[in-house]
């Protein structure tokens, strides 16, 4: 799933921020990850990433963004590595949370 692939791109209007015409994508909004019994907790090991967890709970690397965004207390959204021994919540209804990714950057 490309997740940019909905996001209209945006034209610069004025020089100010950037070069006038520039095409560029808009920032993407993420969901709020309700807690759901059917989460699975895992505990982090060395060398565990979030597209090599997405891959093995969903099939999809480029789902690695929803492990990120259900652990923001754990993680930092933009490091690829989580800390070893760390508790992660990995949800596996998945489609709701991906649905409202779409509504969020409609």
């Amino acid at each position: 799933m490309n997740r940019y692939a909905e996001i209209n791109p945006l034209t610069t209007l004025n020089n100010n921020l950037r070069n006038k015409g520039t095409i560029y994508k808009n920032v993407a909004q993420y969901p709020i990850v309700p807690q759901r019994e059917s989460d699975i907790y895992a505990i982090t090991e060395w060398g565990d990433r979030f597209e090599s967890l997405a891959f093995q709970f969903y099939g999809d690397v480029t789902l690695w963004w929803i492990i990120a965004i259900t652990n923001p207390n754990i993680v930092n959204f933009s490091s690829i590595f989580i800390p070893i021994g760390s508790q992660i919540r990995i949800p596996q209804d998945i489609s709701p949370i991906i649905d409202d990714y779409n509504e969020l950057n409609e």
